[in-house]
């Protein structure tokens, strides 16, 4: 690797910012390590140095912990020489989904981690980040629909620690939009008054108040992220997954600039097969029973999706946890120990499908995207719009479409797969969500 933002798609400007923060930050370490080692005397420098900067509870006093806002110079430059002026303690990554933001956000702390603020990608503080094994590294990953506030406490109190091994105690939290509010609240009270060797690192869609807080808003520096461009990501495929030029440049125009989704189509047989079933909906909308079959059909997909993507996590949690709570032991003392665990094994499973319920609500999302996409072609086509299609494969398709509903009954139908992703998002059972759709989209 040949640093740790390679495989940052299409994002120059915002990793030039981060490399800026990054170098930044070590420069603010070596300022505070700086009194310390001349009070400590002359010292042969050696490869322990960089431990010195851990343990200097001067730092405290020397980082700037006032929030710096997306606009203001001072968080990228500073007139004075203040070593720390490109580093805050707070930020946000926001783009549309693929574009990257829980990459950046790991990116970006592996190079803070990084013994020589580079980011370089092959020392041990960006080794252990980028694998997820660094003590001073917490990543946050929702696996139902929210962030509660008491998971969210928790980590609160753990960031408050000073850096154990590494230069910063940092945490990252991806789908900052699902904190519930007490949980917002909470992450607002530790960003207000941080602790002074603490970073977060949000991602979210965007900064509306809908997604994150205005008040965490204010107080953290935004890192605006583009969708990538269909080469960058095909690029991206062929350098480091090795995969034909060919399909690489299919499957990144495919997955709309979605670099995971990208990779997936260009390797999962699967996923091409369940794609491919979605951009038939279109032509088997014949009547309202169609619509219905078809909807029905295209929930169930997600389910069984879903289903298999989570099972073994499942299987696995539920074994490591029966084995903790003695299940396979012998004597009164193991039996009533499983009988006292019915509550632990009770809220697993609640855990567990509530983890469910986001992968089938994911799995449904990226199927409305790909059919939004379809319509999207026959739109263009119908306009004459001078535009690559995104689902070259059902080019002749859309184009047929196109000529049948024109260019307002290819909207009318395009909104609708819109207001039905709108819909899910907000909590409508997504069976009914997906039959007003395709009803939708039949009537046109």
């Amino acid at each position: 690797m040949a640093d740790v933002f390679a495989d940052l798609v299409g994002q120059e400007e915002a990793v030039a910012t981060l490399r800026r923060a990054a170098a930044s930050a070590a420069a603010l370490l070596r300022a505070a390590a700086a009194p310390a080692s001349r009070a400590a005397g002359p010292a042969t420098p050696g490869p322990d140095a960089e431990d010195a900067y851990d343990e200097l509870d001067v730092l405290a006093d020397e980082f700037d912990t006032e929030p710096a806002g997306p606009d203001d110079p001072a968080a990228a430059t500073s007139a004075d020489g203040n070593p720390g002026a490109g580093m805050t303690h707070a930020w946000i990554f926001t783009g549309p989904p693929g574009s990257g933001r829980s990459v950046a956000a790991r990116a970006f702390a592996a190079a803070l981690q990084c013994v020589h603020g580079t980011g370089c990608g092959t020392c041990p503080g960006c080794h252990t980040t980028l694998t997820g094994t660094h003590a001073d590294v917490r990543l946050v990953v929702p696996e139902g629909l929210s962030i509660g506030v008491s998971e969210m406490r928790a980590l609160v109190l753990r960031a408050a620690s000073t850096p154990s091994g590494g230069r910063w105690q940092i945490v990252i939290i991806e789908d900052a939009d699902r904190l519930t509010e007490a949980a917002g609240n909470a992450l607002l009270k530790a960003i207000e008054e941080p602790p002074p060797r603490t970073v977060f690192l949000l991602c979210a869609p965007s900064t509306h108040p809908d997604d994150i807080s205005v008040t965490i808003r204010s107080r953290c520096r935004v890192v605006p992220l583009r969708q990538p461009p269909a080469g960058a990501v095909a690029e991206v495929l062929v350098r480091r997954d090795g995969i034909a030029p060919d399909v690489a440049g299919w499957a990144a125009a495919a997955a709309q600039g979605h670099v995971g989704r990208a990779r997936r189509l260009a390797r999962d047989p699967e996923a091409r097969q369940r794609r491919d079933a979605v951009l038939a909906v279109p032509r088997r909308l014949t009547g309202v029973g169609a619509a219905f079959d078809a909807a029905s059909a295209l929930i169930e997909a997600a389910e069984a999706e879903a289903a298999a993507s989570v099972a073994e996590i499942d299987e696995a949690e539920r074994t490591a946890l029966q084995t903790a709570l003695g299940a396979g032991g012998t004597g009164r003392g193991a039996a009533g120990a499983m009988r006292g665990a019915a509550g632990q094994l009770k809220d697993l499973e609640k855990r567990q499908k509530s983890r469910a319920t986001r992968a089938q609500r994911d799995a449904l999302d990226r199927a409305l995207v790909d059919l939004a996409g379809f319509y999207r072609d026959a739109l263009t086509m119908a306009l004459r719009a001078p535009v690559a299609p995104v689902h070259t494969d059902t080019a002749a398709m859309a184009g047929a479409g196109a000529q049948k509903w024109d260019a307002e009954g290819v909207l009318r139908r395009l909104e609708a797969v819109l207001e039905c992703r709108a819909a899910i998002e907000a909590n409508v059972k997504p069976r009914i969500a997906v039959e007003a759709m395709m009803l939708a989209l039949w009537r046109g």
